[in-house]
Order: C-alpha cells, then sequence, then structure tokens
C-alpha cells in the first residue's frame, strides 16, 4: 500500500471515529423532537423536512456526492412502490435526499427496539416488519402502506432482501412487487451504484467518494394480478435493473 493511500485510510478513520458518534447524537437529538413535535403535529410537513436534513448531515460524513437521472420521471404528487438494489447503510439516505417524494421504508422489527430511535421511526410512519410472521406481517404490511399511501407517502423497499456483499445485485424476492399489485401502487425502480466503495463490506472505515443514481421509468401495477403477473413483473424489473446496474459500474471510478 502506498504513503498515499495510506494516509487517505487513516484520514477515512479519523473522520469515522470523530463524525459517526457525534452523528448519532444528532440522530437521537432529531428523534426526541420528532417524538414530541409529532405528538401535537403528527402530520406536519416540518416531519418530512426534518429527515431530508437528517439525510443531507448523513452523507456529508464521508463525505458522498451524489449523481442523479431520471428524477424528471417521478411526479412529486404521486405515490410510489420504490423498489432499490441495496449495497451500504447509505442508500436509505440517498433516497430521502433525491427522490422528489415523500418515501418511507420497511424496517426490521429489532430497529424499533432501540430507545428513541424505535419510537421516532413509528411517528413518521417507517413500517414495521416481523420477518418470522408470514401471512399476518404481508396484510400488517399492506395496512401500512394503505396509510401511508393515505398521508401521501410512497414506500421504499430493497427487493434483495439485505445488502450485497461483493457490489453484485442480488436475486429478487417477491415481496415489494406483490405489495404494489396489492394496493394497485406503481412501481418506481431506482439504482444505486457505489455506496459499497464508501462503506465497504466487512469494514468499519467510512471513505469519501461520489454514487450513481438512474431512476428508472415507473410501472403502472393498477390491473395487474398476483396470480397472472408477479412473477414476469419481479423477472422484468430484475432484469431491467441488473442492466443499468451493469451500466452505472461500467462508468464509475476504480476502487
Amino acid at each position: 500500500m502506498s504513503t498515499l493511500s495510506l494516509m487517505s485510510t487513516f484520514l477515512a478513520a479519523l473522520r469515522t471515529v470523530i463524525l459517526v458518534p457525534l452523528f448519532v447524537v444528532y440522530t437521537l437529538a432529531c428523534a426526541a423532537f420528532i417524538i414530541v413535535y409529532s405528538w401535537m403535529r403528527p402530520t406536519s410537513p416540518l416531519l418530512d423536512r426534518i429527515v431530508k436534513f437528517w439525510a443531507r448531515v448523513f452523507l456529508w460524513i464521508p463525505p458522498m456526492g451524489v449523481e442523479a437521472e431520471g428524477t424528471d420521471l417521478v411526479d412529486p404528487e404521486k405515490r410510489y412502490v420504490v423498489v432499490s438494489n441495496h449495497l451500504s447503510q447509505f442508500d436509505i439516505p440517498i433516497m430521502f435526499r433525491i427522490l422528489p417524494l415523500h418515501g418511507r421504508f420497511l424496517a426490521k422489527q429489532e430497529l424499533f427496539r432501540i430507545p428513541l430511535f424505535g419510537t421516532a421511526m413509528r411517528r413518521i410512519g417507517i413500517i414495521e416488519i416481523n420477518r418470522e410472521a408470514r401471512g399476518s406481517s404481508r396484510q400488517a404490511i399492506n395496512d401500512g402502506v394503505t396509510l401511508a399511501a393515505e398521508r401521501g407517502y410512497s414506500l421504499i423497499v430493497f427487493p434483495e432482501g439485505t445488502r450485497s456483499k461483493d457490489g453484485t445485485m442480488q436475486p429478487f424476492h417477491k415481496g415489494a412487487f406483490r405489495i404494489a399489485i396489492d394496493t394497485g401502487l406503481p412501481i418506481l425502480p431506482v439504482v444505486i451504484e457505489g455506496t459499497d466503495r464508501v462503506s465497504k463490506p466487512g469494514s468499519k472505515i467510512i471513505h469519501p467518494g461520489r454514487a450513481q443514481v438512474r431512476i428508472l421509468p415507473p410501472i403502472e401495477t393498477a390491473d395487474m394480478t398476483n396470480k397472472d403477473n408477479l412473477r414476469d413483473l419481479t423477472r422484468s424489473i430484475e432484469s431491467d435493473m441488473t442492466e443499468a446496474y451493469g451500466a452505472l459500474s461500467e462508468r464509475a471510478p476504480s476502487s
């Protein structure tokens, strides 16, 4: 490893050690404010502005630049089931930052056990999922999505189910597409590239870098059924997103 590379790694480690704990404190402060404020004004647009600013601060840590294309394909007045590949913890703040809509995501049950943070997630409409309860979980998710849509929120889902550990796109699960068909919401495919270079798998050091985001054209599901369309819909979107990810990867800077 060269001297320049060693120095770059040292500075990234120093920045991580200093800024991440500060960001945790900032996150808990935001959570406390959300809990109090949402109790008085549960549907205030200020809550969404807080979420978006939280995402902006998160991206300042590496720091991370974001190049986005296709935002003109998104109608801010519509609600979507947004599906995206998943490379690192920076994917969620990127989605909050660049999408011209109000998005909420599915979160595993364990996150809601974190003091302050879990309560704040519930207050802003993050949807809790229990991976062990299959049938009841699907109904709970559909109920949560319906409520979120009534409040003007889109749903953000990572259909791979977990982060990619090697930078390749993993096979998609059908859950996100089933939700879209069940609720009649259009699907908005979003492809992210580069966040795994900023937060590398297996490393706790956060490096500066840039991410690329490509938003693909929305797909209507109003006339679809799970029986007739679910399988082909899942495969088609997975194929389109994999192709787009490959194109973005080809023009990405070397690690």
